[in-house]
């Protein structure tokens, strides 16, 4: 198998002697790449973003900003990435690098204050700067969070600036033009990005492997039941660097052309659990309006990026974002492993705190939500933060109205009980009940009594409970706001 190597800002490099835990980061500062910085090593900063060639959307290849923080080099065998010191274009011998439009926007402006952060803004900035479908819109002028450039703000929404320097940050943003004809990484895009390549990188007792097809993948967990899979590495690179975690088998999923396939089916959308959520986002368009409403709520873009609903799903964490929009949506895991496929209600998924019907070997191959979608359809996190943050409770609701009378209900809850749940006393209380203020009223408390909320750090089980019972008020006032305008 040929060596594992990665390209660096053009250049090639080898990834060893890099251990498999080593992180992109790590490894971009031994190698004297210092732009790319780490502040909290969990993937809510963006001090250490970069930029990775990723499958486009709209052209052959996006540039895609990432957490180099939780990203294993291992998992980038094969691939592209820029770095803020790449952005720049090299001078003739002698003179300094002429900056690019995104770090030449921050200088002017006063984008950076200490700069510690500046790298990492400037990459994720890039990121959208070369967003194929990003244009001038004179419309957004007064929006807070898009520019009249078409630069959308949430694209920073991963990058913390501790100085306090949003103001100037936004104005660089929004001042950036399009890429011209000459940009080497705007040509760039025009091309296909690496194609994904198996992977075998050892060091002492750890292996870092990515194998070409999903066959074989089953069949290698079957052999080793212990792996750690990942995708994204949102979850599991944060194991690694805060609780010193260290596998001795990884297996990355990501690039499997089995896991990140999204196809609309006559009575069902299958979403490949290895699909990033900024890619589901992107392809989907607001078809499913009740994921175009959860995925702004979820982290930031830097973490979207690299997450999958796979994973999402995979950790079993009760209070993950994704799995009370799929309750809501009464979508299903597709399970497979090495003698075949299973499909399994997700509402029947959760066993137990972090525990799943997934058997040892088997892994997520994709999700499905059953069709027609019904039309009410609400996502409401309450969480200390308006963004990148844990919620302290997820509310999903999806609800088919007809003549005024409630005939399906679906209410996913997060944060409320050991595992993601549906309120299924709730759902009934409102199945056949008109949709009035005085059945809201009345079914409200019942939400509220809905799952065993506890109190811990973020939030009182009180708190909670009084917050279960708000987000049914707070649809029902949304509806009525919009049937009277």
């Amino acid at each position: 198998m040929v060596a594992a190597r990665i390209t660096v800002n053009g250049e090639e490099a080898p990834i060893a002697p890099a251990a498999p835990h080593t992180t992109v980061l790590e490894f971009l500062r031994e190698r004297g790449l210092t732009g790319t910085k780490e502040g909290c090593a969990e993937g809510e900063c963006g001090a250490c973003s970069v930029l990775v060639a990723r499958p486009g959307v709209n052209k052959p290849t996006d540039w895609v900003a990432v957490n180099a923080c939780l990203v294993p080099v291992a998992a980038l065998d094969g691939q592209e990435i820029v770095t803020s010191e790449g952005l720049a274009t090299p001078g003739a011998p002698g003179t300094a690098p002429a900056l690019h439009p995104v770090q030449e926007e921050m200088a002017v402006r006063g984008g950076s204050q200490c700069g510690y952060c500046t790298p990492g803004f400037v990459c994720s900035m890039a990121a959208e700067y070369y967003r194929p479908d990003r244009c001038a819109h004179p419309a957004a002028e007064g929006d807070a969070e898009h520019g009249p450039n078409g630069f959308d703000l949430h694209a920073l929404s991963g990058n913390l600036c501790r100085c306090t320097g949003y103001r100037p940050i936004r104005d660089a943003a929004f001042a950036v033009g399009a890429p011209t004809d000459e940009d080497p990484l705007a040509r760039r895009r025009e091309q296909a990005p690496p194609a994904p390549v198996a992977t075998a990188y050892a060091q002492d007792d750890h292996v870092f492997l990515r194998k070409d097809t999903l066959a074989e993948t089953l069949r290698l967990l079957r052999e080793r039941p212990d792996a750690v899979v990942v995708a994204g590495s949102t979850d599991w690179g944060v194991e690694v660097n805060i609780r010193s975690r260290r596998a001795g088998c990884v297996v990355a999923v990501d690039r499997l052309p089995e896991l990140r396939e999204l196809r609309v089916e006559s009575d069902a959308i299958e979403i490949g659990a290895a699909l990033t959520l900024t890619e589901i986002e992107r392809r989907l368009d607001g078809e499913v309006p009740l994921l175009a409403e959860l995925f702004p709520q979820f982290a930031s873009r830097l973490i979207r990026n690299g997450a999958t609903l796979g994973g999402n799903l995979g950790t079993g964490s009760p209070i993950g974002d994704s799995p009370p929009a799929l309750l809501a949506l009464d979508a299903s895991v597709v399970l497979a492993d090495a003698d075949g496929e299973r499909e399994v209600p997700l509402a029947e998924y959760f066993t137990g705190y972090r525990q799943s019907v997934r058997r040892p070997g088997e892994l997520i191959r994709a999700v499905r939500v059953p069709l027609p979608l019904s039309l009410l359809v609400a996502f409401h996190k309450i969480a200390k933060r308006r963004f990148d943050d844990i919620s302290s409770v997820a509310v999903a609701f999806a609800l088919d109205v007809e003549d005024g009378i409630v005939r399906k209900a679906r209410i996913g809850l997060g944060g409320v009980a050991a595992t993601p749940i549906r309120a299924l006393a709730t759902e009934a209380a409102l199945e056949g009940r008109p949709w009035t203020a005085e059945t809201v009223e009345a079914v409200a408390p019942v939400l509220r009594d809905e799952g065993t909320p506890m109190d811990d750090h973020r939030a009182s089980a009180a708190y909670r409970s009084a917050m279960l019972g708000q987000s049914l008020l707070k649809l029902y006032a949304r509806t009525t706001e919009a049937v009277s305008s």
